[in-house]
Parts: C-alpha cells; sequence; structure tokens
C-alpha cells in the first residue's frame, strides 16, 4: 500500500513539473510583445534589426516574477514596473552574454 501511495505521488509530481514547464513557456511566449515594446519604446539605443534577438534573450533569462509583469503589461498597458523588469534582466551577465553572442552573429 505504501509502495503504491509513493508511485502515485512521484507520479504526480512529475505530471505537475509538466504542466508548470507548459506554463511557463506559454507565459514566455506571450510575453515576447511586451519586452519588444519596451525595447521599441524605451531603450531606443537598440538598433531595430537586433530587436528581435534582444528580446529572445531577455525572455529566456528572465525570472518567473519578471514574466509575469510582462504578461500583466500585455493587459494593462506598458508602466515603469515593466521597463524596470526589462532593465533588471537585461542586467543579469546571462542576458549580456547570450546578446553579445546575437550581435556577433547579426553583424
Amino acid at each position: 500500500m505504501r509502495f503504491l501511495a509513493l508511485v502515485l505521488c512521484g507520479l504526480f509530481l512529475v505530471a505537475c513539473t509538466e504542466v508548470e514547464q507548459a506554463v511557463d513557456q506559454t507565459a514566455r511566449k506571450g510575453a515576447k510583445g511586451v519586452v519588444t515594446e519596451v525595447l521599441a519604446t524605451r531603450f531606443p539605443q537598440v538598433p531595430k534589426e537586433l530587436i528581435t534577438p534582444f528580446t529572445d534573450c531577455i525572455i529566456d533569462n528572465s525570472t518567473a516574477d519578471e514574466v509575469q509583469e510582462y504578461v500583466k503589461a500585455a493587459v494593462r498597458g506598458v508602466d515603469d514596473g515593466t521597463v524596470a523588469a526589462v532593465r533588471s534582466a537585461l542586467s543579469r551577465p546571462e542576458t549580456v552574454s547570450c546578446v553579445g553572442g546575437t550581435v556577433q552573429v547579426v553583424l
């Protein structure tokens, strides 16, 4: 009986992880438009041809809380909190490295 309960708990945890990952990926896809808008309107130093690669790097390196901020902004509009979340993600070493690699590939 205990073995069966442990197996069922294990299966439940695996299913929860898969659902959580699917939700996270869906949210990140939905957030791309917001990050693109923020880069285009609030970061004029980013060349237009690099906005999409920058967006991808920012989304890939954003925390769950930042992604949640982007998704909220898709409904209520971009505000200073949204810009701060993008700036925070953009300042991470992983994002800087991603952006740097992208710029070299494009050039």
